[in-house]
């Protein structure tokens, strides 16, 4: 095996390695941020999760095609072929994924005044208490009487510190992370894909000189 050949393989496993730890981060993460906590909860829907989960899965089935299609023999090219069409579907998913969050995030502080008011009186008293806020846009926005921080009107008007801003502070960071890593998963995805088609032309290549030398009488090259 020649040199050249030898770096072609090892940058086409990089990117394989660096596929698996992508399918492993996105599967994991939306597992983990299905577990009780206020926040995340707040931030994420089981619709969001499960695009998540989704995607984990796709990228570790395209891990394991891979696998596959480089294991079999010097002149096969078929699984190498499949690869790329399947690594295709990855980017369109990647691509639905990110952008489906990084929209979502153009109409934060609307968007979650409609996640915000959909949660039941006893989680809205808990968001309250824990950011320090009444209401939503405003002490008599969506607001829930009860708890430490806004037992009353009077004490939601008197505090005068609305939920928007810290939710949507959390949100944003949480979602611009997100959709970042998303999309980062995009770069792998190409140069898999580009590593890919440079060891396709490499064993079409090998191949190819096989036929010659079985035409020389198996010769070689001089």
């Amino acid at each position: 095996m020649s040199t050249s050949t030898k770096r072609l393989l090892a940058a086409w496993a990089l990117f394989d390695i660096f596929l698996l730890a992508a399918g492993a981060l996105s599967l994991t993460l939306s597992i983990v941020w299905r577990a009780p906590n206020l926040l995340l909860n707040l931030t994420f829907s089981n619709t969001d999760l499960l695009f998540g989960t989704i995607l984990g899965i796709i990228l570790l089935s395209t891990f394991v095609i891979s696998i596959i299609a480089i294991i079999q023999r010097n002149n096969s090219i078929a699984g190498l072929v499949v690869l790329n069409w399947t690594l295709l579907i990855d980017a369109i998913v990647i691509l639905i994924v990110g952008t489906y969050i990084w929209v979502y995030t153009l109409h934060e502080r609307n968007n979650y005044h409609t996640v915000f008011g959909r949660q039941s009186n006893a989680t809205k008293i808990l968001i309250q208490d824990t950011l320090k806020c009444c209401g939503y846009f405003s002490a008599t926005d969506e607001v829930a009487f009860g708890g430490s921080f806004c037992p009353n009107n009077a004490a939601a008007i008197a505090a005068n510190s609305f939920c928007v801003t810290p939710i949507t502070q959390f949100a944003d960071m949480t979602l611009n992370n997100t959709f970042s890593t998303v999309y980062g998963f995009m770069a792998i995805v190409i140069g898999l894909f580009l590593a890919t088609t440079c060891v396709i032309k490499k064993r079409q290549e090998y191949h190819r000189f096989e036929k010659i030398d079985a035409k020389r009488g198996g010769q070689g090259f001089v």
